[in-house]
């Protein structure tokens, strides 16, 4: 079967040097971006009636740029003024760059993973132990992976719900003509469920990024075709290439087949 349309469930890329617009022109693809869920904002409103008030934690933990976004809006729509002396905790340095968009980059109260792992800033949390840590979340964290990993280290943190994510729906009249699609969340594929709730997989080829997301595809009767990261293809780019380079030529090769 030629693969010839691709859904990545991602909004587009920003820069035009992005692997997939190299994938599109390698293979002769059309690879549309359409997200199946989307993030949403809770209201100053539904944050309040977790009854935790920002300005007692004296500490921020951020594994996402959205967590970042939704907690400055929160304080200033609950009206928390943010003191000078508060410390941020992040995953990644790309999201403790982010927090320029708000702050003053100061390395004294700012700390980050370089791997890009939660687990890798744990030591400066332990060592910062006097700190009370708030844990910016979406509401599908269920206390998961990362808020067990804070238990287990003992640091004290409170999580708080800022932001949800919620399905995109597809619109009666908008295609579905795709001989891939790509998912990157457990949500992508109950998305996917609500939206198409008599799907099945067929021909089509699914791909997966991560094992909570290849676990949901099983789980929900699809057979994932491509599974990232793997030792070949830490990326989904990569694994992207690697699969098409076996089921079908470049497309120059394809144009001389025709």
């Amino acid at each position: 079967m030629i693969i010839k349309k691709i859904l990545v469930s991602q909004p587009k890329p920003e820069s035009e040097k992005s692997p997939y617009f190299e994938i599109a022109e390698k293979y002769g693809v059309e690879i549309v971006f359409r997200p199946f869920i989307k993030v949403e904002g809770l209201s100053a409103k539904d944050f309040r009636a977790q009854k935790i008030n920002i300005s007692d934690y004296t500490a921020i933990i951020f594994t996402a740029k959205t967590a970042v976004d939704n907690f400055f809006r929160l304080a200033e729509e609950t009206r928390v003024n943010i003191p000078d002396t508060q410390k941020y905790f992040c995953s990644s340095e790309s999201i403790a760059n982010y927090l320029q968009k708000y702050i003053i980059y100061r390395k004294r109260k700012i700390f980050a993973s370089k791997t890009g792992r939660l687990a890798d800033i744990i030591p400066a949390m332990v060592k910062h132990k006097n700190e009370k840590y708030l844990f910016a979340v979406s509401d599908v964290h269920n206390n998961g992976s990362d808020s067990k990993l804070l238990t287990d280290s003992k640091v004290n943190f409170t999580p708080a719900v800022m932001y949800r994510t919620v399905s995109n729906d597809f619109a009666p009249d908008e295609p579905f003509d795709y001989d891939m699609l790509v998912f990157f969340s457990p949500q992508g594929i109950q998305s996917l469920f609500k939206n198409f709730p008599d799907f099945k997989q067929g021909d089509i080829k699914i791909a997966t990024f991560g094992a909570s997301t290849t676990k949901a595809a099983e789980e929900a009767g699809l057979k994932p075709d491509i599974a990232a990261p793997n030792p070949k293809a830490p990326s989904m780019t990569q694994a992207l290439d690697n699969y098409l380079a076996e089921v079908q030529p470049p497309s120059d090769d394809n144009a001389d087949n025709e």
